[in-house]
């Protein structure tokens, strides 16, 4: 805990069996109350990986993308009872570290919404972002949600329309074999996404459109999509349905 508050940390993962100890390794568990991990149908034995390292953990029945998947760890991590939650990549990518200083800024009541920016500070190009990736991020703008990568520019666009205090703080970037990244194509699908969310944003704040991601009540989600892994069963017995 941290000023009283409970920390979750959730991990929406896929294929992340390497890279899981070390970013598990990392987080400041003094302050992590509980971590959760949802596994988007990996390939590889990430389930196994955080059974073996003692998370809680829930699996997707198919995969349905990275925006399903941090709705799936944000609607257990408030099922939990977690006063702050905080998503971190288990691919390594970023500094788990900075759970520490991300869930200050919001346990003091400074914020209420935090980013940890690979671009601020510009330490992106030298921890190994491509570079038109880095174009793509330096140009597109932080401004009932996608269930792909756009999701985040969704929640984002959100949180400042709804006149949340958002903060943001310098997160080194490593780029590696084993860490996540989309390809050219879908990175340009992305930032298309983001571009059409800052749109509805700006048609929505000025009352010339009325969009479905921008409704107070928005929509109920559906939890038949995903199941909790019970704690010591193997990746081999939850497919054999032992």
């Amino acid at each position: 805990m941290l000023l009283g508050k409970k920390i979750v940390v959730v991990m929406p993962a896929y294929n992340a069996e390497k890279t899981l100890p070390k970013t598990v390794d990392d987080l400041p568990r003094e302050i992590v109350d509980e971590v959760i991990l949802v596994d988007d149908c990996s390939a590889d034995r990430t389930v196994q990986a955080a059974a073996d390292l003692n998370l809680k953990v829930f699996v997707h029945d198919m995969n349905h993308g990275y925006g399903r998947n941090q709705k799936t760890c944000y609607r257990e991590a408030l099922k939990s009872g977690g006063d702050i939650v905080i998503m971190v990549h288990p691919d390594y990518q970023y500094d788990p570290r900075l759970v520490l200083p991300l869930a200050g800024m919001i346990a003091g009541g400074t914020y209420d919404v935090v980013i940890a920016s690979r671009i601020l500070g510009g330490g992106a190009l030298t921890g190994g972002m491509p570079l038109y990736k880095y174009i793509f991020n330096r140009c597109l703008p932080l401004e009932e949600n996608s269930d792909d990568f756009v999701f985040d520019n969704q929640m984002l666009a959100q949180a400042v329309y709804f006149n949340h205090r958002v903060g943001e703080i310098s997160c080194p970037t490593k780029y590696f074999a084993e860490a996540s990244s989309i390809s050219f194509l879908p990175s340009v699908r992305y930032g298309l996404g983001v571009l059409a969310t800052t749109m509805a944003y700006f048609l929505q704040k000025r009352n010339w459109a009325d969009f479905r991601i921008f409704g107070v009540k928005g929509r109920t989600l559906e939890g038949t999509y995903y199941r909790e892994v019970a704690a010591g069963r193997t990746c081999e017995s939850m497919e054999h349905g032992a």
